[in-house]
């Protein structure tokens, strides 16, 4: 009988933020996000030079936790969740823990996306879901031997996922979605009316 095994497999997390640490006030994070994006006059700039649609603070705030309690909360509950993931993955850490190194927000308007990308220098990325208005983009997720498959067919429409060259991430509001850094990944146009908001995150080694 033959044997065939999945080999060198791609993890991807999905939980409720409320699986570990204290449950987080959606409502007052969603009202932080917009309070920070009105202020930052830095990321508006930064955004407006690099025809980013919407809103970001990755290039211009680095201390979240600091000027927002939620954010310190959301920050504890994202450490007990990559912890989770860490032992998933089977990771030896050496004694060492991951530690959060970047935490932004994303306000992405009608029309928005975000192109295909890396989180270079990093090991966990992550995503937490604030917004999501009904016909707002999920999270595509590329198969990282797409660049290797050369002259190989393409899949059957009821492939399953694990065998699929993109995958499409559905999450909800208060989930949480966590993957390894190298992992390429986009959003889609949001189509919806609405702006989708998030919180992203790296986390580093050492």
């Amino acid at each position: 009988m033959s044997d065939i095994k999945s080999l060198f497999v791609t993890r991807l997390y999905h939980a409720a933020l409320t699986e570990h640490g204290t449950p987080i006030d959606q409502a007052e994070l969603e009202a932080s996000c917009w309070s920070i994006a009105e202020d930052d006059e830095a990321g508006q700039q930064w955004c407006e030079d690099n025809g980013y649609p919407g809103y970001t603070s990755y290039a211009s705030l680095t201390d979240l936790g600091w000027r927002f309690p939620v954010f310190e909360a959301l920050i504890k509950v994202l450490d007990e969740h990559v912890a989770a993931f860490a032992k998933e993955l089977a990771f030896d850490l050496d004694g060492k823990e991951l530690k959060l190194e970047d935490i932004w927000i994303n306000i992405l308007p009608e029309g928005g996306i975000h192109t295909s990308h890396i989180h270079p220098h990093s090991v966990i990325s992550g995503t937490t879901y604030v917004a999501l208005p009904d016909g707002s983009a999920s999270i595509k997720y590329e198969d990282p031997r797409l660049p290797m498959m050369m002259a190989a067919p393409g899949r059957t429409k009821d492939a399953p996922d694990d065998l699929r060259a993109f995958f499409y991430a559905k999450p909800a509001v208060g989930d949480v979605l966590l993957w390894e850094s190298w992992l390429r990944h986009e959003v889609p146009m949001n189509m919806a009316e609405d702006d989708r908001i998030s919180v992203s995150f790296n986390y580093s080694w050492g």
